[in-house]
Protein backbone atom coordinates (compact mmCIF):
# COMPACT_ATOMS: atom_id res chain seq x y z
CA UNK A 1 0.00 0.00 0.00
CA UNK A 2 1.34 3.32 -1.17
CA UNK A 3 0.86 6.05 1.86
CA UNK A 4 1.57 9.96 1.31
CA UNK A 5 1.18 12.00 4.55
CA UNK A 6 0.92 15.70 4.26
CA UNK A 7 2.04 17.44 7.35
CA UNK A 8 1.52 21.10 8.55
CA UNK A 9 4.61 21.87 10.54
CA UNK A 10 2.69 25.02 11.81
CA UNK A 11 -0.48 23.07 13.30
CA UNK A 12 -0.73 21.64 17.28
CA UNK A 13 1.29 22.70 20.74
CA UNK A 14 4.22 20.71 20.28
CA UNK A 15 4.81 20.20 16.27
CA UNK A 16 8.18 18.71 16.76
CA UNK A 17 6.91 15.64 18.43
CA UNK A 18 3.96 15.44 15.69
CA UNK A 19 6.45 15.33 12.96
CA UNK A 20 8.81 12.80 14.41
CA UNK A 21 5.31 9.98 15.07
CA UNK A 22 4.52 10.89 11.53
CA UNK A 23 8.14 10.33 9.99
CA UNK A 24 8.29 7.33 11.74
CA UNK A 25 5.17 6.03 9.96
CA UNK A 26 3.76 2.59 10.43
CA UNK A 27 5.71 -0.80 10.09
CA UNK A 28 3.62 -2.35 7.66
CA UNK A 29 3.77 1.47 5.18
CA UNK A 30 6.65 0.16 3.34
CA UNK A 31 5.54 2.29 1.07
CA UNK A 32 5.63 5.73 2.98
CA UNK A 33 6.78 9.44 2.67
CA UNK A 34 6.00 12.36 4.29
CA UNK A 35 5.46 16.14 2.60
CA UNK A 36 5.46 19.54 4.22
CA UNK A 37 3.10 22.47 3.34
CA UNK A 38 4.40 25.96 2.75
CA UNK A 39 0.97 27.76 2.57
CA UNK A 40 -2.58 27.95 2.43
CA UNK A 41 -3.58 25.76 -0.48
CA UNK A 42 -0.15 23.88 -0.83
CA UNK A 43 -1.72 20.45 0.82
CA UNK A 44 -4.18 20.91 -2.05
CA UNK A 45 -1.22 20.72 -4.66
CA UNK A 46 0.98 18.18 -2.90
CA UNK A 47 -2.47 15.69 -2.24
CA UNK A 48 -3.09 16.06 -6.24
CA UNK A 49 0.49 15.00 -6.47
CA UNK A 50 0.30 11.94 -4.28
CA UNK A 51 -2.72 11.22 -6.32
CA UNK A 52 -0.98 11.20 -9.80
CA UNK A 53 1.59 9.38 -8.31
CA UNK A 54 -0.37 6.31 -7.29
CA UNK A 55 -0.94 6.88 -3.70
CA UNK A 56 -3.62 4.26 -1.99
CA UNK A 57 -4.43 6.52 1.23
CA UNK A 58 -3.01 10.29 1.71
CA UNK A 59 -3.04 11.37 5.56
CA UNK A 60 -3.84 14.87 6.30
CA UNK A 61 -1.67 15.93 10.05
CA UNK A 62 -3.15 19.18 10.87
CA UNK A 63 -6.28 20.77 11.97
CA UNK A 64 -9.49 20.89 10.61
CA UNK A 65 -8.16 23.22 7.27
CA UNK A 66 -5.20 20.88 6.68
CA UNK A 67 -8.03 18.10 6.01
CA UNK A 68 -10.11 20.24 4.20
CA UNK A 69 -7.10 21.37 1.98
CA UNK A 70 -6.27 17.09 1.25
CA UNK A 71 -9.86 16.58 1.17
CA UNK A 72 -10.53 18.79 -1.95
CA UNK A 73 -7.36 17.05 -4.16
CA UNK A 74 -8.81 13.75 -3.42
CA UNK A 75 -12.32 14.02 -4.83
CA UNK A 76 -12.72 12.02 -7.82
CA UNK A 77 -9.59 10.05 -7.05
CA UNK A 78 -9.35 6.07 -5.49
CA UNK A 79 -7.47 7.28 -3.17
CA UNK A 80 -8.75 7.24 0.51
CA UNK A 81 -8.21 10.42 3.08
CA UNK A 82 -6.25 9.74 6.18
CA UNK A 83 -6.88 12.18 9.08
CA UNK A 84 -3.85 12.52 12.10
CA UNK A 85 -5.68 15.34 13.67
CA UNK A 86 -3.68 18.34 15.64
CA UNK A 87 -5.69 21.18 15.25
CA UNK A 88 -8.04 23.26 17.63
CA UNK A 89 -11.31 21.99 17.23
CA UNK A 90 -10.73 18.47 14.90
CA UNK A 91 -14.03 18.23 14.57
CA UNK A 92 -14.66 15.17 11.77
CA UNK A 93 -11.56 13.14 13.38
CA UNK A 94 -13.61 13.23 16.72
CA UNK A 95 -16.83 12.55 14.47
CA UNK A 96 -14.22 9.18 13.63
CA UNK A 97 -12.99 8.23 17.06
CA UNK A 98 -9.71 9.07 15.97
CA UNK A 99 -7.07 9.35 18.51
CA UNK A 100 -5.64 12.51 18.94
CA UNK A 101 -2.46 11.83 20.04
CA UNK A 102 -0.20 11.45 16.56
CA UNK A 103 1.32 7.81 17.56
CA UNK A 104 -2.09 6.46 18.26
CA UNK A 105 -3.81 7.59 15.24
CA UNK A 106 -1.23 5.98 13.02
CA UNK A 107 -2.04 2.96 14.84
CA UNK A 108 -5.84 3.44 14.78
CA UNK A 109 -5.69 4.29 11.06
CA UNK A 110 -3.23 1.60 9.87
CA UNK A 111 -5.61 -1.31 11.13
CA UNK A 112 -8.29 0.99 9.59
CA UNK A 113 -11.46 0.57 7.51
CA UNK A 114 -12.28 2.42 3.83
CA UNK A 115 -15.89 3.96 4.35
CA UNK A 116 -17.72 6.74 1.85
CA UNK A 117 -18.66 9.82 3.29
CA UNK A 118 -20.72 12.69 1.78
CA UNK A 119 -19.62 16.08 1.25
CA UNK A 120 -20.90 19.33 1.19
CA UNK A 121 -20.37 22.83 -1.08
CA UNK A 122 -20.90 25.98 0.48
CA UNK A 123 -21.46 28.75 -3.16
CA UNK A 124 -19.07 26.24 -4.23
CA UNK A 125 -16.64 25.67 -1.55
CA UNK A 126 -16.06 22.36 -0.20
CA UNK A 127 -16.73 21.13 3.68
CA UNK A 128 -16.31 18.38 5.28
CA UNK A 129 -17.79 18.24 8.93
CA UNK A 130 -19.89 22.05 9.12
CA UNK A 131 -20.44 25.34 7.21
CA UNK A 132 -21.93 28.36 8.50
CA UNK A 133 -23.12 31.59 8.62
CA UNK A 134 -23.99 34.51 11.75
CA UNK A 135 -21.93 34.47 14.92
CA UNK A 136 -19.70 30.72 14.86
CA UNK A 137 -18.27 32.17 11.30
CA UNK A 138 -17.72 35.83 12.65
CA UNK A 139 -15.93 34.05 16.14
CA UNK A 140 -14.13 31.34 13.40
CA UNK A 141 -12.84 34.72 11.21
CA UNK A 142 -11.17 36.69 14.52
CA UNK A 143 -10.06 33.19 15.57
CA UNK A 144 -8.35 32.57 11.97
CA UNK A 145 -6.36 36.15 12.15
CA UNK A 146 -5.21 35.48 15.87
CA UNK A 147 -3.41 32.33 14.86
CA UNK A 148 -2.07 33.99 11.68
CA UNK A 149 -0.50 36.74 14.28
CA UNK A 150 0.99 33.71 16.27
CA UNK A 151 -1.45 33.84 19.11
CA UNK A 152 -2.52 31.06 21.38
CA UNK A 153 -5.40 29.06 19.77
CA UNK A 154 -7.35 25.67 21.77
CA UNK A 155 -10.75 25.76 22.87
CA UNK A 156 -9.90 28.07 25.98
CA UNK A 157 -8.57 30.91 23.27
CA UNK A 158 -11.84 29.75 21.12
CA UNK A 159 -14.33 30.64 24.08
CA UNK A 160 -12.39 33.79 25.09
CA UNK A 161 -12.92 35.32 21.76
CA UNK A 162 -16.81 34.13 21.43
CA UNK A 163 -17.14 35.92 24.75
CA UNK A 164 -15.44 39.52 23.14
CA UNK A 165 -17.37 38.92 19.85
CA UNK A 166 -20.85 38.37 21.50
CA UNK A 167 -21.08 42.05 23.08
CA UNK A 168 -20.67 43.45 19.75
CA UNK A 169 -22.87 40.81 17.52
CA UNK A 170 -25.70 41.83 15.80
CA UNK A 171 -27.87 38.84 14.31
CA UNK A 172 -28.56 39.05 10.60
CA UNK A 173 -31.95 38.58 9.04
CA UNK A 174 -32.22 35.61 7.31
CA UNK A 175 -34.23 33.70 4.99
CA UNK A 176 -33.65 29.77 4.98
CA UNK A 177 -35.39 27.23 2.45
CA UNK A 178 -34.27 23.16 2.82
CA UNK A 179 -36.18 21.02 1.25
CA UNK A 180 -40.18 22.01 1.40
CA UNK A 181 -39.13 24.11 4.68
CA UNK A 182 -38.53 27.81 5.34
CA UNK A 183 -37.79 29.74 8.31
CA UNK A 184 -37.42 33.25 8.17
CA UNK A 185 -35.54 34.51 11.37
CA UNK A 186 -33.04 36.77 13.22
CA UNK A 187 -30.40 34.12 13.39
CA UNK A 188 -27.71 33.58 16.14
CA UNK A 189 -26.22 31.21 13.80
CA UNK A 190 -27.02 28.74 10.68
CA UNK A 191 -24.83 25.33 10.48
CA UNK A 192 -24.70 23.36 7.74
CA UNK A 193 -23.76 20.18 9.37
CA UNK A 194 -22.43 17.30 7.69
CA UNK A 195 -21.38 15.52 10.54
CA UNK A 196 -22.64 15.64 14.70
CA UNK A 197 -20.41 18.37 15.86
CA UNK A 198 -18.33 21.22 15.69
CA UNK A 199 -14.90 20.13 17.44
CA UNK A 200 -13.71 20.04 20.93
CA UNK A 201 -16.37 17.79 21.84
CA UNK A 202 -19.37 20.66 21.26
CA UNK A 203 -22.29 18.62 19.43
CA UNK A 204 -24.19 21.07 17.20
CA UNK A 205 -26.31 17.95 15.56
CA UNK A 206 -27.15 15.12 17.47
CA UNK A 207 -26.98 11.99 16.30
CA UNK A 208 -25.79 13.13 12.84
CA UNK A 209 -24.78 10.84 10.31
CA UNK A 210 -21.66 11.38 7.32
CA UNK A 211 -23.47 8.83 5.02
CA UNK A 212 -27.10 9.38 4.81
CA UNK A 213 -27.32 11.16 1.51
CA UNK A 214 -28.79 14.04 4.51
CA UNK A 215 -27.69 17.70 5.16
CA UNK A 216 -29.22 19.11 8.54
CA UNK A 217 -29.52 22.75 8.38
CA UNK A 218 -29.60 23.96 12.31
CA UNK A 219 -30.75 27.36 13.26
CA UNK A 220 -30.68 29.29 16.75
CA UNK A 221 -32.82 31.84 16.69
CA UNK A 222 -31.35 35.15 18.32
CA UNK A 223 -32.92 36.08 21.66
CA UNK A 224 -31.53 37.35 25.20
CA UNK A 225 -28.35 36.98 25.90
CA UNK A 226 -28.96 35.04 29.31
CA UNK A 227 -30.47 32.62 26.27
CA UNK A 228 -27.61 31.71 24.17
CA UNK A 229 -25.50 31.43 27.41
CA UNK A 230 -27.47 29.30 29.25
CA UNK A 231 -27.71 27.00 26.20
CA UNK A 232 -23.66 26.95 25.39
CA UNK A 233 -23.32 23.96 27.98
CA UNK A 234 -25.82 21.79 26.19
CA UNK A 235 -23.74 21.63 23.52
CA UNK A 236 -20.92 19.44 25.78
CA UNK A 237 -23.46 17.97 27.81
CA UNK A 238 -26.29 17.03 25.27
CA UNK A 239 -29.60 18.20 25.28
CA UNK A 240 -29.63 20.81 22.89
CA UNK A 241 -32.19 20.00 20.92
CA UNK A 242 -34.18 20.86 23.92
CA UNK A 243 -33.33 24.51 23.50
CA UNK A 244 -35.41 27.54 23.09
CA UNK A 245 -34.93 28.87 19.44
CA UNK A 246 -33.13 25.40 17.86
CA UNK A 247 -34.78 24.54 14.74
CA UNK A 248 -33.50 21.95 12.60
CA UNK A 249 -34.18 21.39 8.54
CA UNK A 250 -33.13 18.67 6.72
CA UNK A 251 -32.82 18.21 3.03
CA UNK A 252 -30.10 17.82 0.44
CA UNK A 253 -29.62 21.55 -0.40
CA UNK A 254 -30.28 24.84 1.34
CA UNK A 255 -30.25 28.70 0.76
CA UNK A 256 -30.23 31.29 2.68
CA UNK A 257 -30.68 34.41 2.04
CA UNK A 258 -29.52 37.73 4.26
CA UNK A 259 -30.47 41.20 4.90
CA UNK A 260 -26.73 42.15 4.22
CA UNK A 261 -23.48 40.42 3.50
CA UNK A 262 -22.92 37.74 6.87
CA UNK A 263 -19.73 35.83 7.52
CA UNK A 264 -19.54 32.36 6.47
CA UNK A 265 -17.19 29.66 6.89
CA UNK A 266 -16.42 26.29 5.92
CA UNK A 267 -14.98 23.72 8.25
CA UNK A 268 -13.93 26.70 10.30
CA UNK A 269 -12.01 28.35 8.06
CA UNK A 270 -13.29 31.87 6.82
CA UNK A 271 -14.87 31.90 3.95
CA UNK A 272 -16.12 35.25 1.41
CA UNK A 273 -19.21 36.71 3.46
CA UNK A 274 -22.37 36.77 1.60
CA UNK A 275 -25.98 37.60 1.52
CA UNK A 276 -26.77 34.59 -0.37
CA UNK A 277 -25.75 31.25 0.77
CA UNK A 278 -26.56 27.84 -1.68
CA UNK A 279 -25.53 24.87 0.24
CA UNK A 280 -25.62 21.48 -1.73
CA UNK A 281 -24.83 18.05 -0.68
CA UNK A 282 -22.89 15.26 -2.87
CA UNK A 283 -23.58 11.98 -1.27
CA UNK A 284 -20.90 9.66 -0.88
CA UNK A 285 -18.23 11.13 -2.58
CA UNK A 286 -15.06 10.71 -0.54
CA UNK A 287 -13.49 7.84 0.17
CA UNK A 288 -12.24 8.20 4.01
CA UNK A 289 -9.94 5.52 6.57
CA UNK A 290 -11.38 4.96 10.06
CA UNK A 291 -10.75 2.86 13.03
CA UNK A 292 -12.47 -0.53 12.16
CA UNK A 293 -14.12 -0.15 15.05
CA UNK A 294 -16.52 2.63 13.96
CA UNK A 295 -17.68 1.01 11.09
CA UNK A 296 -19.82 -1.51 13.38
CA UNK A 297 -20.52 0.68 16.00
CA UNK A 298 -24.52 0.96 15.95
CA UNK A 299 -24.13 4.76 17.66
CA UNK A 300 -20.98 5.52 15.40
CA UNK A 301 -21.05 8.35 12.39
CA UNK A 302 -21.94 5.82 9.50
CA UNK A 303 -25.26 4.50 8.76
CA UNK A 304 -25.85 0.78 9.21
Amino acid sequence: MRVRAILNPRAGVAAHRTREAVERGRPSWKDYAVYLTREPGHATELAREAVAAGADVVLAVGGDGTVNEVARGLLGSGAALGIVPVGSGNGLARALRIPLRPGAALCALESGARRRMDVGFLNGRLFLNVAGIGFDAVVGQAFHERGRQGGRRGILGYLRLSLLELRAYRAPRLVIEAGEERLDLAAFVVTFANGPQYGSGAVINPGGKLDDGRLEVVAFESGPLWRTLAAAPRLFLGGLERSPGYRRLVGQAATVTANAPAAVHCDGDPAEAADRVEVMLRPRALEILVPAAVVTDPQGPFSA
